[in-house]
């Protein structure tokens, strides 16, 4: 007979509405689980539980769902990315320090070991993480006890930056197709793991450096096997200035154009839109293209914030029925400081607080990212959803005084407060330590992976800068 857990008198619960459509409080509940589905959400659990926590100080959520991250990259940059920007290319950093700062493959594996870890101790039970497909990444996919969509980065063309004001491209578009096969290969053998977690997405890598057909393909290939097809779109000035070049159109308008906009597609930021106020843009629709054609939006705030850009504003896109869901994107991989980070940028775009609420956010990181991956049976508490669970302590400090439990957790405690997380049933997360991995081990190999990669900026910079000149510490460092 297959074990059940029992989380007995749980004091708060979002469990799911499902005929109305939303996450709703529910107090002093049993919440109950058998392998790897929830079988009870409701008052006195007839049954009988091989395991029995007591929820009298615990809140119990959905696990977080990240509909975008980089967890083989970004972890890497932290000390280096947080303040490096360059103003002639409207401050982001992207483009020079990805042509500077590179992760050999052990790199890239002690980064994604060292994320998934952030992820689990945030919340997170679903990913999809898009890295390059390096040996060992499935394995260590599998070994994280997450729920994976792996996206093998493709592309047909690499940037190439020689100066502080323009982009360039140097186009592959053999490599583009031979990444495409190979990406579909790793879905495949994802899809295949035993653990039943695993799957994928189509990411070809940004719609500037990829062909129509290679689009187009990406998208056939999406369909075919029933998957989510995901791409950048929309993220920087820059971008959208050379497909404006190249075609006369805006990004999206050029994506709509080729029939890349539509239910299954999800793009990664969406907010250099024609109507932004850096772009002074002389049409106001794409908005209405995301929202007819059933296309969403990864948003991921905090990357752009620390360059000082903003998406205006996230409430215009849900009032407007754009599907969201949430995504860390670059460091940290917390989602509850990306939640954070969401409402208040919301609220300072739209100069009003009311325009995004802490329900809208949470919805976003659950169910709008479930939503995004055609997915029914994650982000969510209710009967017949998978175990993807997370335990709040609502014994932490943090979190009082306590009125309301999420305005608490996001706004204040964050990860310090997630104490337990379940996924599929299974525990990963127990009193705030990842049972799956080992972070501290992660984090020593990551820190030589650094060394290594600032070591080779001056060989990858176009200025052939240190990285000390590339990225200066916050203090200056002296001798007494």
């Amino acid at each position: 007979m297959s074990a059940t857990t029992l989380i007995r008198n749980a004091s708060w619960v979002a469990a799911w509405n499902a005929a109305a459509g939303r996450h709703e409080y529910r107090r002093n509940l049993d919440v109950a689980f058998r392998e790897d589905r929830i079988v009870h959400v409701g008052p006195d659990y007839p049954g009988v539980a091989d395991v029995v926590i007591d929820g009298r100080a615990r809140f119990v959520m959905p696990g977080l769902v990240n509909v975008h991250a980089h967890s083989g990259s970004e972890p890497a940059g932290k000390g280096l990315r947080e303040e490096h920007g360059v103003p002639e290319m409207y401050m982001t950093g992207l483009y020079e320090r990805l042509a500077a700062f590179r992760l050999d493959p052990a790199g890239q594996l002690a980064a994604s070991e060292y994320g998934y870890c952030e992820l689990l101790l945030s919340g997170v039970t679903t990913v999809v993480d898009l890295n390059a497909a390096i040996p060992g990444w499935l394995e260590l996919a599998g070994r994280s006890g997450l729920r994976v969509y792996l996206g093998p980065f493709f592309a047909s063309a690499r940037w190439v930056v020689t100066n502080r004001h323009a982009v360039g491209y140097d186009w592959d578009e053999p490599a583009g197709r031979r990444g495409l096969d190979q990406a579909l290969s790793l879905i495949e053998a994802a899809q295949r793991h035993p653990s039943g977690r695993l799957g994928g997405v189509v990411a070809p890598g940004q719609i500037d450096t990829c062909t129509e057909a290679l689009l187009r393909d990406g998208l056939d290939a999406a369909r075919e096997r029933g998957l989510a097809f995901t791409t950048h779109a929309s993220q920087s000035v820059i971008e959208f200035q050379e497909m404006v070049r190249r075609h006369g159109l805006t990004p999206l308008q050029w994506a709509d154009s080729i029939g890349l906009l539509g239910p299954e597609t999800l793009l990664a930021h969406a907010i250099f839109i024609d109507e932004h106020s850096w772009l002074r843009w002389h049409t106001r629709h794409d908005l209405d293209l995301l929202a007819d054609r059933g296309a969403r939006v990864a948003h991921c705030p905090l990357p752009f914030a620390r360059y000082g850009a903003m998406l205006e504003d996230l409430g215009r896109y849900l009032r407007r029925g754009v599907g969201v869901g949430l995504g860390t994107d670059t460091l940290p991989l917390n989602m509850l400081e990306e939640m954070r980070v969401a409402l208040m940028t919301s609220h300072i775009a739209a100069r009003d607080v009311h325009a995004v609420d802490t329900g809208d956010i949470f919805h976003a990181a659950t169910v709008g990212g479930a939503d995004a991956l055609r997915r029914e049976d994650i982000g969510r508490v209710a009967p017949g959803a998978r175990a993807d669970l997370v335990l709040v302590d609502l014994d932490h400090p943090a979190m009082h005084p306590l009125r309301d439990p999420l305005r608490s957790l996001v706004y204040v405690a964050a990860d310090r407060a997630v104490r337990d997380v379940y996924v599929d049933g299974r525990q990963v997360v127990a009193d705030r330590k990842v049972l799956t991995l080992d972070q501290a081990d992660a984090a020593g190999r990551l820190g030589e992976a650094q060394r290594r990669a600032a070591r080779d900026i001056p060989r990858n910079d176009w200025a052939g800068r240190s990285a000390d000149q590339f990225a200066p510490l916050s203090l200056p460092v002296t001798t007494p």
